[in-house]
């Protein structure tokens, strides 16, 4: 294919994903449809099948594209500090996830179902980029605790990614479900992005 055409092609698709990406501002992912998708680019919706097979898709790419910007925040971290405290690297990464809301929110949804409709190859496209961001993690504790053991390091990485699927649907409440929390009697404590993972962080840190 013509470098030019490549660039057509990928410019397509970047705007699909865009297009994706300010509808889930405002509508649920079950509501959204490939017509919605395509009535928001410049281009037929039957053209979105040239880059895309399904929605389950075109969320898996925006998921993508989050993780490629987090994986950024989290190198800029790394290479502009020398070194760093566990309460500072703490305050780092929450504030680089409570600048990735879209990351966090698309996480909080059903994974099995997005990625078993998706094509393989989308399938890795994806899992090469999520396995880079768990690299990056591991890189800033290489750095800056030389003192935890690679065992030390596996068992945040593994506390840590998980943790991340929660952290969304635990920091930002509808109307509905606080009415619901308060007719229960559930006492409940109402947290920011930044502080659930500061917190969670500092605790493994300290662990």
């Amino acid at each position: 294919m013509p470098n030019e055409s490549r660039g057509l092609a990928e410019a397509r698709r970047e705007e699909i994903i865009a297009a994706c990406e300010k509808l889930y501002k405002t509508v649920s992912f079950k509501n959204i449809t490939l017509k919605d998708i395509g009535k928001a680019t410049t281009f037929t919706r039957t053209s979105i099948y040239n880059y895309f097979q399904t929605k389950e898709e075109i969320f898996l790419a925006l998921l993508q594209k989050e993780y490629e910007m987090w994986i950024g925040r989290l190198r800029q971290i790394r290479e502009g500090n020398e070194q760093m405290e566990p309460l500072e690297f703490a305050d780092a990464l929450a504030h680089s996830l409570e600048e990735r809301e879209t990351l966090l929110k698309i996480m909080s949804m059903n994974h099995y179902d997005m990625e078993e409709n998706s094509r393989m190859e989308r399938l890795i496209d994806f899992k090469v980029v999520y396995g880079r961001s768990l690299t990056e993690v591991k890189s800033c504790l290489d750095k800056f605790f030389v003192k935890m053991t690679l065992q030390d390091k596996q068992d945040f990485i593994y506390s840590f990614f998980p943790f991340m699927f929660g952290i969304y649907p635990y920091t930002v409440v509808t109307e509905k479900q606080k009415q619901a929390m308060e007719r229960a009697n559930v006492n409940y404590v109402y947290m920011s992005v930044y502080e659930i993972v500061y917190a969670e962080v500092k605790k493994l840190l300290r662990a």
